[in-house]
């Protein structure tokens, strides 16, 4: 009998992301790096590929835009769902200042980066976007980290009015040898690698796009001949260039 690559985990507590949606910690590690991802299945509802905001204990930050995220964000705790991973590959380990840029629920993808980079006594800048204060996410969790945070949201409701670009045009210029790494939609990481190139920034961008397996068999990932969940989701600024040149966004797997 083929044994299950399944793994179960108890929600220990469920932490409310403003209006946008939950985080919910579990009771145990996958061992993952910054940037990688975890696929979550729940019983006869479906399965689809959540960023490991923290890894021990391991925390998923969910934003409910449809009928599977609504669902998790109704988990309680000690209620259980079902993991496999974690997959792809993670953000190079930090060697300087950091500036983290993340976009709704992409925020998550940078948070264990940026308490790794913390810890190992790095400055972290963040700017955290959204449309509208309402869907702002893990502010407080990057706050508290120790990361100097930024808001930036379209409608002026919280922070500076605008985009992330925005609001880093109103911060102090940063170190030369700083690293930016920014998940969000796709335009917001189109326009931080342009900003990147511009200021001579090593870049590196994680990307969301459907996902069905997790390990390159199903390829419904693909972006410009790489498959997403096994090369990335984590490119650096020049494969990133490259593969948007190539291959438009796709639907990150889930609809309203």
């Amino acid at each position: 009998m083929t044994p299950s690559p399944y793994m179960v985990a108890s929600i220990t507590r469920v932490a409310c992301e403003g209006k946008a949606g939950v985080t919910v910690w579990l009771d145990r590690s996958v061992g993952a790096g910054p940037g990688q991802f975890v696929m979550v299945w729940l019983p006869h509802v479906d399965e689809r590929p959540l960023a490991v905001m923290n890894d021990d204990p391991l925390a998923l930050t969910i934003a409910a835009i449809g009928p599977f995220t609504q669902a998790l964000c109704g988990l309680q705790p000690g209620e259980r769902l079902w993991l496999r991973g974690p997959y792809g590959n993670a953000f190079p380990e930090p060697t300087g200042p950091l500036l983290l840029i993340g976009g709704g629920s992409g925020t998550a993808s940078l948070a264990l980066l940026a308490k790794n980079a913390v810890e190992t006594g790095y400055l972290v800048s963040a700017i955290v976007g959204a449309r509208s204060a309402d869907g702002l996410m893990l502010v407080d969790h990057f706050g508290s980290l120790g990361a100097e945070v930024h808001i930036a949201t379209d409608d002026g409701s919280r922070g500076v009015q605008g985009t992330v670009i925005d609001a880093m045009r109103t911060l102090p210029p940063f170190p030369s040898e700083t690293r930016v790494c920014a998940c969000g939609p796709e335009p917001m990481l189109a326009a931080v690698a342009d900003w990147s190139a511009a200021a001579r920034f090593e870049c590196w961008v994680s990307m969301e796009r459907l996902m069905k397996c997790g390990f390159g068999i199903c390829g419904a990932c693909h972006a410009g001949g790489r498959l997403v969940c096994r090369d990335g989701p984590v490119f650096s600024l020049d494969d990133y260039t490259r593969l948007s040149a190539l291959a438009p966004p796709s639907p990150i797997g889930e609809t309203p």
